[in-house]
């Protein structure tokens, strides 16, 4: 199994370097970057070039590691009890497969994703230390050890909202997507639209970057809101001329809502350019 991408997925030499030595090491690939930089989307496009199921489980502040490998319906079993239903004499009728036990018990080895594990409880990661490493767990109501058919291959995603556990990191392999060059971003626009002209799409990087650069920024805009950007941009006709010029609205570009995501920022780049006007 080898991964180059895909014509919807624009990956760079080193991110398919860490993609290829997670699977030939059976290793789960840690993967950190910003948000918007196509973290969640590389298990998708890795499912696709690789012709298999992607099984998705995202993270909430309140998942618990259990819930990944199977939770037991005691609610439903004493409802039926009480209802006299005979399917309550076999416990397994009882059980909800996590996530982890449908890729155990895929057929052809299917990727995992684990998306966004650092928004969970610290002890989270430690608490699937020993399935994600024997790719086996004990069911206690049924007596049974499910163990994986084929190892899936485990894809985890981290936004770097908090430090993830030593032991947790020594069984992962680790990449961070750094954040496009211009050049980088210019493929990957081509890809979400084609049709673009260039010198609106050239103008439209360089506000794109200079805003990124701005020192103060609360929160820098991503590569999938400069896609929504462009996208907007195009749908109303705006031409590169009207992008260059600064004195519209403060200061601000076109449909800057697309770009900047609370009044803080709005502020700061409106100020920026009336200090800029003097």
């Amino acid at each position: 199994m080898q991964f180059n991408g895909t014509q919807n997925y624009i990956a760079s030499e080193s991110l398919k370097l860490a993609v290829n030595a997670a699977i030939t090491l059976e290793k789960p690939l840690l993967i950190k970057g910003e948000p918007g930089t196509g973290k969640t989307m590389l298990a998708e496009e890795l499912a696709q070039a690789l012709d298999t199921e992607l099984i998705q489980w995202h993270i909430k502040s309140t998942t618990k590691a259990q819930q990944g490998l199977y939770e037991y319906d005691a609610v439903s079993r004493l409802r039926d009890s009480q209802l006299g239903d005979e399917k309550v004499h076999d416990i397994s009728n009882y059980i909800v497969k996590g996530k982890l036990w449908q890729a155990f018990e895929a057929n052809k080895r299917p990727i995992l994703l684990i998306d966004e594990i650092d928004k969970a409880d610290i002890e989270f990661p430690n608490d699937l230390l020993l399935e994600l490493d024997k790719m086996e767990f004990y069911v206690y109501e049924t007596q049974e050890r499910v163990k994986a058919t084929e190892r899936p291959i485990v894809i985890i995603t981290s936004n770097n909202e908090k430090e993830l556990p030593d032991a947790f990191l020594r069984r992962c392999f680790f990449h961070y997507i750094n954040f496009p060059t211009p050049e980088e971003m210019a493929q990957i626009i081509e890809v979400h639209h084609p049709n673009v002209k260039q010198d609106l799409l050239a103008q439209a990087l360089q506000v794109f970057f200079d805003l990124r650069d701005v020192n103060g920024l609360k929160k820098k805009p991503s590569t999938s809101e400069l896609i929504d950007w462009l996208k907007l941009l195009l749908a109303e006709d705006i031409d590169a001329r009207t992008l260059h010029d600064k004195t519209q609205k403060g200061g601000l570009m076109p449909l800057f809502g697309a770009l900047l995501k609370n009044e803080q920022d709005v502020s700061l780049i409106e100020k920026l350019a009336f200090l800029a006007k003097r």
